[in-house]
């Protein structure tokens, strides 16, 4: 999706759940589980970043197996490059490009409707709150 990256949700005066809604519901387990290969040992240390930094990251959650791929391949472009004495900026411009087809950035996300989130806390119900201080004022365990 050209154009500016759009702001967050949270930013939004009107949420995009009244415009109709773009939040899908993830359906976890569905996917095969994709398997995550081991980091060059040779590449450069900031491919080597990139990369662990990948496997931590919210959006590592839906990475399929030729995503990790993809994304080995484009770190071991990033490590040639880096590495290179003779670098050149259309190189550079396209592995980040590459890049933010696998979504890295929280710009190329937001581009495309996706944000993060930190999982909210469950929260208990007014019932169960209830019976726990009944029980307490009752002296039961």
């Amino acid at each position: 999706m050209p154009g500016p990256v759009p702001n967050r949700e949270a930013d939004l005066a009107r949420p995009r759940e009244r415009k109709g809604g773009d939040v899908q519901p993830v359906t976890r387990g569905l996917a095969r589980p994709a398997k995550v290969p081991n980091a060059d040992r040779n590449w450069h240390p900031i491919a080597k970043r990139l990369w662990d930094s990948l496997k931590q990251s919210g959006q590592a959650d839906f990475y399929q197996q030729s995503d990790w791929a993809l994304a080995y391949s484009l770190c071991e472009d990033l490590s040639f490059y880096k590495k290179s004495g003779k670098r050149s900026g259309q190189m550079l411009q396209t592995i980040y490009s590459a890049f933010e087809r696998l979504l890295v950035a929280e710009g190329d996300r937001r581009r495309v409707r996706i944000e993060l989130h930190e999982p909210e806390p469950e929260e208990q119900s007014a019932a169960v709150l209830a019976i726990a201080d009944y029980k307490k004022d009752l002296g039961l365990p």
